[in-house]
């Protein structure tokens, strides 16, 4: 029976290692596999295949529509009239929304792009008999593995 678990690099993952020894399981059935974390950052646009649920041009459409109605109501007084300066409001909007949403992706929300929540770094592998495997099961949780599964 194999058990596959991860864990994160701490001392637990060292106790639980000495503590599978101590209790009949060879080293050469305990492989540890360290894991390599993402080190680039995040794509801020999205791809067809796949979207982080932020959206670029929410705060530019709204901005456009704001700045569209400031846009017309104004074009009654001036020479182009409504409709031109309604457009020309609208996209003036939806630039400055744009650049707001992209400067706040970018410098506010930095660190929140970095990948949260606790990251698996050593995948722990141990081969033993069945009759072992609810020992073997029990270290594992008890040394707060991150995951744990069997394959018989």
């Amino acid at each position: 029976m194999q058990f596959f678990s991860t864990f994160e690099s701490n001392a637990f993952l060292e106790i639980a290692i000495s503590q599978l020894e101590s209790k009949g399981i060879k080293k050469e059935n305990i492989f540890a596999v360290p894991l390599d974390n993402r080190t680039e950052g995040r794509k801020i646009l999205d791809s067809t295949h796949h979207s982080d649920g932020t959206s670029l041009s929410d705060i530019g459409m709204a901005l456009a529509t704001a700045f569209a109605v400031i846009g017309a109501s104004v074009g009654f007084i001036l020479t182009w009239g409504p409709i031109y300066w309604g457009l020309i409001g609208a996209f003036i909007g939806f630039v400055l929304g744009l650049t707001i949403r992209l400067y706040i992706e970018k410098v506010v929300k930095k660190k929140k792009r970095v990948l949260k929540g606790k990251h698996s770094e050593v995948i722990l592998i141990i081969d033993c008999e069945e009759t072992q495997a609810e020992l073997v099961e029990g270290i594992l949780w008890n040394h707060f593995a991150l995951g744990v599964a069997k394959v018989k």
